[in-house]
């Protein structure tokens, strides 16, 4: 039996002014699984996030 995803992304692009940011991020998280973001400063991990 699959289990849906309790998140997933698809095709994620981000912008900031003209520069891409984030450009065709996908993932998913299953039901119970750890996840974590890692990365230098200023590699964009907040930019996945904010609005």
């Amino acid at each position: 039996m699959e289990t849906k995803p309790a998140l997933e992304l698809r095709n994620v692009t981000k912008k900031l002014g003209n520069k891409d940011v984030v450009d065709d991020l996908s993932f998913s998280i299953q039901p119970g699984e750890v996840f974590g973001l890692l990365g230098p400063n200023g590699a964009g991990k907040d930019n996945h996030w904010a609005p």
